[in-house]
C-alpha cells in the first residue's frame, strides 16, 4: 500500500501477489517499488494509479527481501531455497546466484558502494559477498541464535545484525571481529536501521519495543514503547530526522528524532566515495573497538508516546485498489489470461534512467495511441513490430536457460558430494567390518 497523509490519509492498494507480501522497498530515485512475497515472485511495480508490475520467477521458495544498490542498478533477493539472487535492473535480467547457505537466508542487503553484500541465514552465519567476483569473502558464526536482519552501516566499514537471541551485533569487516554486543531486548530483535551519521542505531524486537543505541559510546539510550505487539520493521528516512516503525498491531507510528542537526546528504555522498573496504579509517568508523555486553539493566529514557501521538487512523480511510492488469513475466512470453507486456516503454524497462518528463510524455503517447485505437505493439504506420518482441522473448528464454544450466550445474556439484561421502562411509564401513573379524 502507498501512502499519503495529505491533505487527508489515503493509500493506493496494489493487488497483485498470491500470497503474504514479506518485503518492499523504494528505488533510490523513488519511482519504482520492490516486493517480495511468500508466492516465490518478486514484483517490481511503478507507483502510480496505472498500477504496471513486472514479475519475476526464479526462486523455488518463499522470497524473504527484496534491496536495491545504491544507484539503484541492481537488485538483491533472499529466498527460502537457500539462495541469494541479484538482477539487473536496467533490463530487468537475472544476473546470477549467490549458494553457500545451507538453511533459508533471512536477508540480503548491498553496502554502499555496491561492491559487498551481506546476508544471514537460519544456519547461524552471517556471510559477506564480493559483487565482482561473485564469492563469499567473509562468513561471521554465531552459536546461539541466527540473526533476523542484517545491514551495512553507512561507511560501509561495519555491518550489524539483529538475531533471534535477543542480541543486537556489530562486526567489523576490515579486521573481521566483534566491536559491540548488545543485550537490551527480552525478546528476538526483528530489525535494524543506521542513521545516517553512522553514530546510531535503531531496533525493532518482538518484546513490543524498540531501542535506541549510541555506538559511538556504546551504550542504550532510548527505550520506545509505542506499539502493543511486536514491531517487525523499523527504518529511518534518508535525512535521519525522521523514522517510522510497524508491528503486529497493525499500527505504522511515525517518530521525529532529536539528534544533533548537520547536512546529511554531503555525509552520504562522503560515505558511498569509500570504494574498499580496506581504505584508512577516518572519524565516521565506529569507536570504541570493544565489545560492550550489557548484563545489568541498562540507564535509557523510556518514551512512551501514546498521551502525545496524533492518530491519523480513520473510520474509513480512502483506499483505491489498483490490479496489477499489465504484468509481465520473466520469459516475456505472455500467458492466456496476461496483457502482452509493453515493449515499447523504455521507463518501464528502465523505471531508474528515466526521468519524469520521459515517464509523463510516454504515458501520454500511450493514451493517445489507446484513444485512436492503436495497440501498443503497433506503430503509428500501422506496421506491426513482431521482429522487437521475439527478440526480446527469445532474450528471456536465453536467460531462463542460463538459470537451468547453473541450476543443473550446482545439482552435479551436491549429488558428486553425496557420492563421495557415501564411498567414504562404506570405506569407514569396510574398515570397521575388518577390524572386528580379526579381533
Amino acid at each position: 500500500m502507498l501512502w499519503d497523509f495529505k491533505p487527508q490519509p489515503k493509500a493506493l492498494r496494489y493487488v497483485g501477489h498470491k500470497d503474504v507480501v514479506t518485503s518492499v522497498q523504494f528505488s533510490p530515485l523513488g519511482n519504482l517499488v520492490a516486493s517480495a512475497s511468500r508466492d516465490r515472485t518478486v514484483r517490481l511495480w511503478i507507483p502510480d494509479r496505472k498500477g504496471k508490475s513486472s514479475e519475476f520467477k526464479a526462486h523455488t521458495a518463499p522470497v524473504r527481501s527484496v534491496d536495491f544498490s545504491c544507484d539503484g542498478q541492481f537488485l538483491a533477493t533472499a529466498s527460502e531455497d537457500k539462495s541469494i539472487k541479484v538482477w539487473n535492473m536496467y533490463r530487468q535480467r537475472f544476473l546470477y546466484s549467490l549458494y553457500r547457505h545451507t538453511h533459508w537466508v533471512c536477508c540480503a542487503r548491498f553496502s554502499a558502494d555496491g561492491r559487498l553484500i551481506v546476508s544471514c541465514s537460519e544456519d547461524k552465519t552471517v556471510k559477506i559477498w564480493d559483487t565482482t567476483n561473485k564469492l563469499c569473502i567473509n562468513s561471521f558464526t554465531d552459536s546461539e541464535g541466527f540473526a533476523n536482519f542484517v545491514s551495512f552501516n553507512p561507511s560501509g566499514t561495519c555491518i550489524a545484525s539483529a538475531g533471534s537471541d535477543h542480541t543486537v551485533k556489530l562486526w567489523d569487516i576490515r579486521v573481521n571481529k566483534l566491536l559491540q554486543n548488545y543485550q537490551v531486548h527480552s525478546s528476538g530483535v526483528n530489525c535494524l536501521s543506521f542513521h545516517p551519521s553512522g553514530n546510531y542505531l535503531i531496533t525493532a524486537s518482538s518484546d513490543g519495543t524498540l531501542k535506541i543505541l549510541d555506538l559511538v559510546e556504546g551504550r542504550l539510550i532510548y527505550t520506545l514503547q509505542g506499539h502493543t505487539g511486536p514491531v517487525f520493521a523499523i527504518s529511518f528516512s534518508k535525512d535521519g530526522q525522521q523514522f517510522t516503525s510497524g508491528g503486529a498491531d497493525a499500527q505504522i507510528l511515525l517518530w521525529k528524532t532529536n539528534f544533533d542537526e548537520m547536512n546529511y546528504k554531503d555525509l552520504l555522498k562522503k560515505n558511498i566515495k569509500r570504494l574498499h573496504f580496506d581504505a584508512p579509517p577516518h572519524l565516521l568508523d565506529i569507536y570504541p573497538r570493544t565489545s560492550h555486553h550489557h548484563g545489568r539493566k541498562p540507564e535509557s529514557i523510556e518514551i512512551n508516546p501514546k498521551l502525545e501521538v496524533v492518530n491519523l487512523q480513520t473510520s474509513d480511510p480512502l483506499v483505491v485498489d489498483i490490479l496489477s492488469s499489465e504484468s509481465s513475466n520473466t520469459t516475456g512470453i505472455p500467458t492466456a489470461n496476461e496483457t502482452p507486456p509493453d515493449y515499447s516503454s523504455p521507463h518501464f524497462l528502465n523505471p531508474a534512467l528515466a526521468p519524469s518528463s520521459s515517464i509523463s510524455s510516454t504515458v501520454t503517447m500511450e493514451k493517445k495511441l489507446e484513444d485512436k485505437g492503436i495497440n501498443s505493439f503497433t506503430s503509428a504506420d500501422g506496421q506491426k513490430s513482431i521482429p522487437l518482441a521475439i527478440t526480446y522473448a527469445l532474450e528471456h528464454i536465453m536467460e531462463q536457460l542460463n538459470v537451468l544450466t547453473q541450476t543443473v550445474s550446482i545439482l552435479e556439484q551436491r549429488l558428486t558430494l553425496t557420492e563421495d561421502k557415501l564411498k567414504d562411509c562404506l570405506e569407514n564401513q569396510q574398515k570397521v567390518f575388518n577390524r572386528e573379524q580379526r579381533s
